[in-house]
């Protein structure tokens, strides 16, 4: 059989992600302060990208003609002061005018010190037990040996290194770094450098005058008790009443198990929404948070050189086209993401308006197929847009995700959603009697009150997820 060539047509469809897709898609999942960085550096990049002040009449063609003409800038008058000053003069007015002190100042402003220097710094656990170390009357053995326990502390203030392996490293007795290592452990905070929760509870209770008490001998023999809280059987075993255990308690719940944690340097994170839903009557508006994003436009500039295509050459007119159809592009991704956002919000409004109204415990069970179905969208958008994104309702700022959760059936047929639940299991927990807290077991009888039927497994659980201790840890005797 011979070989033969052929020529033959065929028409198929295929997905192309064109690079304008892609960014589309990209600016989609980006936050707030995300966007707002990748928007300065397009504006860096692309020089045709301008940011319209909210005074700018940039749409107002006769203002652009106005400004076009002005070729040459118009040098200030000079302001003239009379050699003669009367005694009825309104310096206040004066100064109001002519308010040009600053910049006569008899100082030169390479003089003043820079920004760095003038915003504070928060302090770490290292540098202030270093500073008591050099401050301290050690001797240059003690520093060395202070220096290599301070830098083997961890976030918390523990040692995480023995003193065996300190000795190795400076070469000093094992005897030398003990000595040492309790002068620090009287630092400030008391506690630090303990290698263990019970030695850090031992030093404070010893730094304020309980050695001996019933404060010390619970930290030394009866951690596991304290725990549980199994008060009774401390109160046993001490030969005490259980008034006394309790008031030893509440001593130790006062320290600081934790002593390095005070000096944690780690900044606050704020959200700033991406949009406000503010209810106006009976009903619910939403709006985009436009503070501090830059309005976008085409520079003037730049497009009045486009128009005047005999004085461009073929590399800059190609040039200037290129980068006016990549401002364009993300000028209206930016626009689609904004509405896209609004859509999604509205559609959440819609199905959880009983959340809005009433709170948490009245959250309906919603999927990304729900939302995705009412605006006509793929569900891989829905989740692009629910993501690093936050809303601000009457019930608090919340991400676009906490609003779908999974179904419960509920024991008359319908769904509640799982984060109704947690919070209904919040409030039977939080309404409890201390001295005899509710088990899971109970909490799930109590659910059945408001028609959830939940396993008791499902209970402990969720409240395993909130972070909740179980009902022989939170009981308090009285």
């Amino acid at each position: 059989m011979a070989l033969q060539l052929r020529q033959s047509l065929s028409l198929s469809q295929q997905l192309i992600m064109t690079p304008q897709l892609q960014q589309a898609i990209k600016l989609l999942q980006l936050s707030r302060l995300e966007l707002l960085d990748t928007i300065n550096q397009e504006m860096e990049a692309n020089p045709l990208l301008d940011d319209q002040s909210p005074d700018d009449a940039d749409d107002d063609k006769d203002n652009y003609e106005e400004k076009k003409d002005i070729t040459e800038e118009q040098p200030l008058p000079e302001v003239a002061i009379d050699g003669q000053v009367t005694e009825d003069m309104d310096w206040e007015a004066y100064l109001s005018e002519y308010n040009t002190g600053w910049a006569d100042a008899p100082y030169d402003a390479k003089e003043l010190p820079t920004f760095e220097n003038m915003t504070s710094s928060e302090t770490s656990i290292y540098s202030h037990l270093l500073w008591q170390l050099n401050m301290g009357r050690f001797a240059e053995a003690q520093r060395e040996i202070g220096t290599q326990i301070i830098g083997n502390l961890d976030e918390d203030g523990y040692l995480k290194i023995s003193v065996e392996e300190i000795a190795q490293a400076t070469g000093y007795a094992p005897e030398d770094v003990e000595e040492t290592l309790k002068a620090i452990q009287q630092f400030d905070p008391v506690g630090v450098a303990a290698r263990d929760t019970q030695e850090c509870l031992l030093i404070q209770a010893r730094f304020q005058g309980l050695g001996n008490s019933i404060v010390e001998k619970i930290i030394l023999d009866h951690m596991d008790n304290l725990e549980n809280k199994r008060y009774d059987r401390i109160a046993k075993d001490l030969g005490v009443t259980i008034k006394d255990i309790l008031a030893a308690v509440s001593i130790i719940t006062g320290f600081e198990p934790k002593p390095g944690r005070l000096y944690h340097d780690d900044d606050t994170i704020y959200i700033s929404p991406d949009i406000y839903v503010i209810k106006v009557g009976d009903d619910y508006e939403i709006v985009l948070n436009e503070d501090g994003m830059p309005k976008l436009r085409i520079n003037n500039y730049y497009r009045e050189i486009l128009s005047n295509k005999e004085l461009l050459t073929d590399g800059t007119k190609q040039y200037i086209q290129e980068k006016l159809k990549s401002a364009a592009w993300l000028i209206k991704s930016i626009h689609q993401r904004q509405r896209t956002i609004y859509k999604v919000t509205e559609s959440i409004v819609h199905f959880q308006r009983t959340f809005f109204d009433k709170g948490v415990a009245y959250l309906k069970p919603l999927v990304l197929r729900d939302v995705a179905e009412s605006i006509q969208m793929h569900e891989s958008t829905i989740s692009r847009v629910t993501t690093n994104k936050y809303v601000h309702t009457p019930q608090g700022v919340f991400e676009l995700k906490y609003f779908f959760n999974s179904a419960i059936n509920s024991m008359d047929g319908d769904s509640v959603a799982s984060e109704s639940v947690k919070e209904h299991i919040r409030n039977i927990i939080k309404s409890e009697d201390k001295a005899k807290p509710y088990s899971d077991q109970e909490v799930a009888d109590m659910l059945r009150d408001y028609n959830i039927d939940v396993a008791r497994r499902t209970v402990a659980k969720y409240r395993e997820t909130m972070g909740i201790l179980p009902s022989r840890k939170r009981r308090v005797p009285y």
